[in-house]
């Protein structure tokens, strides 16, 4: 039995309704209309009288036999062995004693009521519909068909009503995902007003509220403005991506390549050393206008001094836009780091960005409550996709492993393709790098060395900056350092779409506690 069935090839109307089309094995189809007036009459002039409603002239039979001849036209057509399926149409008045005459209008099996309802509607329904196919066996004098068997039911069922599931395709959502955070981050040009009334400008904000997008349009306006342009990032990764997206004549840099296990005195004084050295032997000119990227990775006074001859002016003096978040992604000890920008142009301007065009809203606040974001985001303009972070607890590294395969074939029913997914760790040991499950190390690669078809692991330092659009956090084991709970942080604003931790059993309750604090406090 199926209620309400639209018909969209109605035979006089623009678009009909059954209220019930009953499929039965061995007798047929019945379209059935239903009357629950109290009152049923038709008056001298032929009007029907149904309730309160207005007189009609239009009868519960005809449109019954209306409804009838669309379901049989379109079955007909839908399938040649359906042709001879009995298709027969009723009414049933279920609040009144449809007390009618007899009429050439209609057949007296057709006419159902209240009383028809003290029985089982089962067989109310089956004896109407014997009577309609005898009724249809004397008209055209021949023995009807055996009537439908239980397959052929089925069909008519499937093609009346088929079970079908529309699902966004994965490439649209890509694009729908991508313009979500375009469009949102657009909205943020009056930032850009600020830049183009102050030479100097140090934008400060959360992870996801949009300061790489301002990077890049900030590139792309002085240099269609005939300025040269330097873009800076310490992460290698995020310069590699940048280098993909720039217009032609942006210059992007980052440090040399570092030599194998290099100890934290290269990366401090080493580095920046030779940076300098190779800007001072150039014979280029400074760049016109700075702009640097995840500048809380370069505020240390030597990596300033490179920055103050990279552009015209230096830093007192030039034109440079800087982007960063001092709070809670300065993972590499630039815990002064603004202070020390600032001393170098005192009249910079500060500029506050707060509202997170990356994530969405489910993502970003339970990264804020876990870590304790304070202030938090002031809003999110992602819409709520309705899905909720995933916490999976583990017991041992063989549990982590099939946790995240798990995880990994999950994204992969859902549609993510290996490309989309990223795994990250605080750790350069965490389970992606040392699997031992040949099914789970088979399907990764890593993210200094992508692979088509293979999923990316990494180390949250390596990815920073980036994003992806699903993200497994993986090897939580701490939550209560500073400095885990900023490598958490940033693990978990890296997705614009699903996110699942990886968290050691042990911490369950810790979490627990901190996301019911963090509901609180929204």
């Amino acid at each position: 039995m199926l209620h309400s069935l639209n018909l969209a090839n109605h035979p006089s109307q623009v678009c009909g309704e059954v209220d019930f089309v009953v499929v039965v094995p061995g007798l047929g189809v019945l379209c059935l209309e239903v009357k629950a007036h109290k009152r049923v009459a038709r008056d001298a002039g032929g009007n029907w009288l149904l309730g309160s409603r207005a007189p009609t002239s239009h009868s519960p039979f005809k449109q019954a036999d209306g409804q009838m001849r669309s379901v049989m036209s379109f079955l007909r057509r839908a399938h040649r062995g359906l042709e001879q399926v009995p298709v027969l149409c009723a009414v049933w008045f279920t609040n009144c004693r449809a007390q009618l005459p007899s009429s050439v209008e209609w057949h007296d099996w057709q006419v159902l009521d209240q009383d028809d309802l003290q029985r089982s509607v089962a067989v109310t329904l089956t004896e109407a519909m014997a009577k309609g196919r005898s009724h249809l066996a004397e008209k055209t004098q021949k023995s009807l068909h055996a009537g439908p068997d239980a397959n052929t039911c089925e069909r008519i069922v499937r093609l009346l009503r088929p079970e079908f599931e529309l699902a966004v395709s994965l490439e649209l959502t890509r694009h729908q995902r991508a313009q979500h955070v375009r469009r949102f981050t657009e909205e943020q040009y009056d930032a850009l007003d600020t830049m183009d009334r102050s030479p100097r400008v140090v934008f400060t904000g959360p992870a996801g509220t949009g300061k790489t997008f301002l990077a890049l349009e900030a590139a792309k306006r002085a240099s269609q403005a005939g300025q040269s342009v330097l873009l800076v990032c310490y992460n290698r990764l995020l310069s590699v991506w940048l280098r993909s997206v720039v217009l032609e004549g942006v210059r992007v840099a980052t440090g040399v390549t570092p030599p194998p296990d290099a100890p934290q005195e290269w990366w401090s004084s080493e580095l920046p050393e030779l940076a300098a050295d190779a800007l001072l032997d150039s014979s280029a000119p400074p760049a016109d206008v700075l702009i640097v990227d995840e500048v809380q990775d370069l505020a240390a006074p030597a990596y300033l001094d490179v920055l103050d001859l990279s552009v015209a002016g230096g830093l007192s003096a030039g034109r440079w836009r800087m982007f960063g978040d001092f709070q809670r992604q300065a993972i590499f000890d630039r815990t002064a780091g603004e202070a020390a920008l600032t001393a170098r142009a005192a009249d910079t301007v500060h500029a506050d960005l707060g509202r997170n065009c990356r994530n969405t809203p489910r993502v970003g606040g339970m990264a804020a409550s876990l870590v304790g974001l304070d202030p938090g985001y002031r809003g999110f303009r992602r819409p709520d996709d309705g899905v909720n972070v995933v916490f999976r607890l583990y017991a041992s590294q063989a549990d982590q492993e099939r946790l995240l395969l798990t995880q990994l074939r999950g994204l992969d029913r859902e549609g993510f393709v290996p490309e989309d997914i990223v795994v990250l760790s605080a750790s350069a040991t965490g389970v992606a790098a040392v699997a031992r499950d040949p099914a789970l190390s088979s399907k990764l690669c890593s993210v200094g060395r992508p692979d088509e078809g293979l999923v990316r692991f990494g180390t949250v330092h390596a990815f920073k900056g980036l994003d992806a659009p699903a993200v497994i956090v993986t090897d939580v084991e701490e939550i209560n350092a500073r400095t885990a709970k900023d490598l958490l942080y940033i693990a978990m604003t890296r997705s614009t779409g699903p996110l699942c931790l990886l968290v050691r059993q042990n911490l369950g309750p810790t979490i627990a506690e901190l996301v019911t604090e963090g509901a609180s406090r929204a």
